[in-house]
């Protein structure tokens, strides 16, 4: 194989520059545009919700929604340890207090240890429940890799003790129900608040860039006045609250629009792939293809083998680099939250899967622009490397 394999980098087939280029000409290259407009619209008739709020990144979605939610310093906030930290980095903006839950083997949290931590470390006093004498106000679940969470068990847990639902949907667009009480509903469109990300990995990008979205309405029209400084009168530069500077530019809404065109492409070829990984992994005897949860249709970002540390004792470092000499780029998965120097110390809850999945998941290429070749190739070479590795 002559070129390197990317893992996963930006597509653009479409409008891209014919849009960018309308942009500039426009002027209108910074919070104000129509292209801004457009984005919101194309993304709330995806999704087939009323409102929605474009941003200057996932992080910022994240915050927002995590303020809309009232979450004050010293309230608590459930949070995931195995997924990206900017899910986790926003409470700490807010002052909170992390409490990591445990995932399940879909690297999402997991809703049984959720709710187990509710009923048996948490006191419910009738209106809200508490641990350890601070209001639990908020849970962020993160649907992994674009595989959807168990939402109907942890929104059950949610609506019971009045906890805010924030959905990291940021490596999940399109990802939905296609079955249960949930059916047709995307990631990102379940709990209180969505988030979603742009950034230069993601299914679509705007190089930066995130959108925010409620079960409100209402509420997305107040995170789009929080996201312009919160301006109460555009004249006179009256503000009656501590706003910020997340809007999306006009510039990165072109980018988007034209992506959005392609988002329907883009996910067929990642289900399309993915298929195909797993045809070729299948009877592997050092690793598996994790699959996705069953009654979803997910967007399948990231694809995820499971090495089996029975037999391969080389760390992922050196898996990653002999990887790399051979045509392509692999990556670990993440390193777990609670074990980060900022989260050193905080309260952790079952931590069994978490750290068993930190130390065995391997993300191949994924990328939309991957041709079959290129994934058998791929494919070999994983296969060959384990092989060698654990006849070592």
């Amino acid at each position: 194989m002559g070129k390197f394999i990317p893992l996963s980098i930006p597509n653009f087939e479409g409008n891209e520059e014919k849009y960018v280029v309308d942009a500039i000409a426009s002027t209108f290259v910074s919070t104000v545009g129509g292209y801004v407009t457009q984005m919101e619209k194309k993304m709330a008739e995806f999704l087939n919700v009323p409102n929605v709020a474009v941003c200057q990144s996932g992080t910022s979605a994240l915050h927002l929604s995590l303020v809309e939610a009232e979450v004050k310093p010293g309230d608590v906030v459930i949070v995931p340890p195995l997924t990206f930290i900017a899910a986790v980095n926003p409470v700490k903006y807010q002052f909170a207090t992390p409490v990591f839950i445990d995932c399940d083997d879909s690297f999402c949290m997991d809703p049984v240890k959720l709710r187990l931590f509710c009923e048996e470390e948490c006191e419910w006093d009738g209106e809200k429940l508490n641990y350890k004498g601070a209001p639990v106000k908020a849970l962020v679940v993160v649907h992994v890799f674009g595989n959807m969470a168990d939402m109907e068990s942890i929104m059950e847990t949610a609506e019971k003790y009045n906890i805010k639902v924030v959905e990291d949907a940021t490596e999940a667009l399109g990802t939905k129900y296609t079955e249960g009480k949930y059916k047709d509903k995307y990631a990102g469109t379940i709990g209180d608040f969505g988030c979603y990300s742009f950034n230069g990995n993601k299914i679509i990008t705007t190089g930066g860039g995130g959108a925010v979205t409620s079960n409100k309405p209402e509420v997305v029209d107040h995170l789009r006045f929080l996201s312009t400084q919160a301006k109460t009168d555009p004249h006179y530069y009256i503000h009656d609250e501590i706003g910020y500077n997340y809007r999306m530019t006009n510039l990165q809404a072109a980018l988007g629009v034209a992506q959005m065109e392609e988002l329907p492409e883009f996910i067929k070829r990642k289900q399309k792939n993915y298929d195909l990984y797993e045809k070729l992994f299948s009877g592997f005897e050092y690793g598996k293809l994790m699959p996705f949860r069953e009654g979803t249709a997910s967007n399948k970002w990231f694809y995820s083998l499971c090495i089996d540390r029975n037999y391969i004792k080389a760390t992922m470092r050196d898996i990653i680099i002999a990887l790399r000499e051979r045509g392509m780029e692999t990556r670990p998965i993440w390193g777990l939250i609670n074990e980060q120097k900022p989260y050193e110390g905080e309260v952790t809850y079952k931590l069994e899967k978490a750290p068993y999945y930190a130390s065995r998941i391997l993300n191949i290429p994924s990328t939309t622009q991957i041709t079959e070749e290129e994934i058998k190739y791929v494919v070999d070479e994983v296969k060959a490397l384990l092989r060698s590795l654990a006849n070592e």
